[in-house]
């Protein structure tokens, strides 16, 4: 069984998801949970990294200063890490997966290696994962530097009418669209 929705149904489900979290919540954003994660790990091998601090605000503290900002509020996410923001990633990967479900999968093939990427570059699965990998890095890395990332600058940030969320969303689609002309020139 196999079953896609239609793209205008899924838009007003998204839009109808970021106006509930907005307004139970906070905005949606995703980038700080990798550092959350980082420091989960890290708090794993050196028990030192997050600890108890009554003069906190969070109640926790770390002598590492991005942890320990906002009063420690990094910090307690890594204590705690069923938090909302750590809980909303990992449904996030989970309605990924049952949405590929639902639609039937992908074939081997498209799986490996989408038909596009193949056109365009080759079969060599070493070249799509060190392109998959440095594209990540880039953008996970520009995205902290710009102290957000691209579902909190431009979809919350849109949603709330921030001025930043609608330049940051004309810079993406600015860079965005002709990379990926220019990339993709054939198609699969």
């Amino acid at each position: 069984m196999s079953y896609i929705l239609p793209w205008r149904t899924g838009g007003l489900l998204l839009g109808a998801v970021f106006f509930a979290a907005v307004l139970s919540v906070s905005p949606i954003g995703v980038s700080t949970q990798f550092v959350i994660f980082d420091g989960i790990l890290w708090d794993a091998v050196d028990p030192d990294v997050v600890v108890d601090s009554p003069d906190a605000k969070s109640g926790y503290s770390s002598p590492n200063a991005y942890l320990n900002k906002s009063g420690g509020s990094y910090a307690e996410d890594v204590a705690n890490p069923l938090n909302y923001g750590f809980v909303f990633v990992l449904a996030m990967m989970a309605g990924a997966f049952l949405s590929s479900r639902l639609r039937g999968g992908l074939s081997p093939n498209e799986r490996d290696m989408p038909a596009v990427w193949r056109a365009n570059f080759g079969d060599s699965p070493v070249k799509r994962y060190a392109a998959a990998l440095i594209a990540g890095f880039v953008v996970l890395y520009g995205s902290r530097l710009a102290g957000g990332c691209t579902s909190g600058h431009m979809m919350s940030g849109m949603m709330q009418t921030a001025l930043s969320g609608y330049i940051f969303a004309a810079g993406a689609f600015l860079a965005g669209i002709p990379t990926a002309l220019a990339l993709f020139r054939k198609e699969s």
